[in-house]
């Protein structure tokens, strides 16, 4: 390593394909991210409860079965211990209800998943710049 932090990301994801596709697009964005996944709600919950290697960002689905992401965001932000986390909501969703509806809850961040893999590069370098960025002078919104 170069002697920079090394930032911790969460991502939950229920799609398989999804996933696999924002893991490549940040290997190949160069997003220097110790990164690790949930398939879903629930598994995103018991794993920031258990308290280890806490995220400094969690991406969270929005449309995700059994719990879905706005779930999650109110248990997280409803919950002393865990309300800290920022969470940015990646979804396919361009439903301003949606948005509004998981910024009010706590949301940190609201991002359309792009559908071509060099957008989805960009898309994710533009976050982790804003979100995974050392102290310093804010990046700029995307």
């Amino acid at each position: 390593m170069d002697g920079r932090t090394v930032k911790r990301l969460l991502i939950v994801e229920d799609n398989p394909h999804d996933l696999e596709l924002a893991c490549v697009a940040l290997e190949l964005g160069e997003v220097l991210a110790e990164v690790s996944t949930a398939p879903g709600g629930q598994e995103a919950l018991d794993r920031l409860r258990a308290g280890s290697a806490a995220p400094d960002l969690v991406l969270l689905d929005l449309n995700m079965p059994r719990l879905s992401g706005l779930d999650v965001l109110r248990a997280l932000k409803g919950d002393p211990a865990l309300r800290g986390f920022r969470v940015v909501v990646f979804t396919t969703s361009d439903e301003p209800r949606d948005r509004e509806v998981c910024l009010a809850a706590g949301a940190d961040g609201y991002v359309l998943k792009p559908s071509g893999l060099g957008e989805l590069i960009i898309t994710l370098q533009a976050l982790a710049r804003r979100w995974l960025a050392p102290p310093g002078p804010k990046a700029p919104e995307i």
